[in-house]
């Protein structure tokens, strides 16, 4: 078992290209880290430079005690699992598995043991004779995670696992792999660009953009307190909703208006907010935090999505596609007009111009 440290680490490859920008991030012994954010801001090229498949440019990693940034892949004790599974097409299940402990020339009673033990937590003990290519992709899934269990090594990474697996497969891969957490007592760090495997899977998540970090915190701090507007925009589903506007005073109160001047709107803040008047600023609130109303701030319904027991209606204002969650029953159509009002206590404030988070 081993913690992971990663002390201002960078990845500049020789054409410049910096795909890594000075990060620090500590994960814990046995924490399940989740390194989430869109395609190209780094989260994969971290997880690679900590199995050592690219090298560390500028900065220290650390596994465990131990600085590892000379030190070769087979020599780091972590195992990785791709999303491709990567197995040999030639080898049954059993000897896929096998495969690194043979190398290693592990004593046969110890494999068998272990191949044993793997199989039967991964529930593929009968397919231990197959060849891969009369596995579903779940089962193949599992065979790949079974390679990797077998070693016992301190750190697993696994790098967009359930990428290939169809929605209803990955919802209960996903209830595995934290059961097998659980169970291994392991540190895990695992790459996804899904927010809903982030929030349901990781103790902790890390947001990473542009090659850098924006935010390290458990999945409900993420939620309820993003630190940026663009954490607070990428996670949750659908995204949270930003309005452009100012700070004001009015009859002694500190509001937010928003909208042009003839049809401007005002929301009443917490009196603490007063430091801020003047600046521009952008108001944040989920889709589950505005409510239709008898009366508030008026919308024209461009499109509704039904989903079960929930509708979503989408409108605009300011140019830009808002949406608010409701009842299905709300019996709400396209090109119809509604009032929406705000959850006070939900709101969330960022600075314009910086993006950060203002805090009251």
């Amino acid at each position: 078992m081993a913690s992971v440290e990663l002390r201002e680490v960078w990845k500049i490859y020789p054409n410049g290209f910096e795909a890594v920008k000075g990060i620090d991030l500590l994960i814990e012994d046995k924490e399940f880290m989740v390194l989430v954010g869109p395609s190209g801001c780094g989260k994969s090229t971290t997880l690679r430079m900590v199995a050592g498949l690219e090298e560390v440019s500028k900065g220290e990693l650390l596994i465990g005690d131990e600085v590892v940034n000379e030190v070769n892949p087979k020599d780091r004790d972590i195992a990785m699992v791709f999303q491709n599974y990567a197995l040999y097409p030639h080898m049954s299940v059993e000897k896929n598995m096998s495969f690194g402990l043979r190398l290693q020339k592990t004593p046969k009673e110890e494999i068998n043991e272990r191949v044993s033990r793997a199989a039967e937590i991964l529930g593929i003990s009968h397919l231990l004779k197959n060849k891969p290519k009369k596995l579903s992709g779940g089962q193949r899934q599992r065979v790949a995670l079974g390679r990797a269990i077998v070693r016992k090594p301190r750190v697993f990474l696994m790098d967009e696992p359930l990428s290939n697996l169809d929605a209803k497969l990955r919802v209960q891969m996903r209830a595995e792999l934290i059961k097998l957490h659980q169970d291994l007592q392991t540190t895990f760090i695992y790459v996804t660009h899904d927010q809903t495997e982030a929030m349901t899977m990781g103790t902790r998540i890390c947001v990473m953009n542009d090659g850098l970090i924006q935010q390290v915190a458990d999945p409900e701090t993420i939620y309820h307190r993003p630190a940026n507007l663009f954490v607070a925009g990428f996670i949750g589903s659908p995204q949270m909703n930003f309005l452009k506007g100012k700070l004001e005073e009015r009859e002694a109160k500190v509001v937010f208006t928003f909208l042009k001047e003839e049809e401007a709107h005002h929301v009443e803040m917490d009196p603490s907010l007063r430091k801020y008047l003047g600046r521009p600023v952008t108001l944040g609130i989920r889709p589950e935090h505005m409510h239709l109303a008898t009366e508030g701030v008026p919308a024209e319904v461009i499109v509704t999505e039904l989903l079960g027991s929930d509708l979503n209606i989408y409108f605009r204002w300011q140019e830009e596609l808002m949406s608010v969650k409701a009842q299905a029953s709300s019996r709400i159509q396209s090109g119809g007009r509604v009032h929406i009002e705000f959850q006070p206590d939900k709101i969330h404030l960022f600075d314009t111009d910086t993006g950060e988070r203002l805090e009251a």
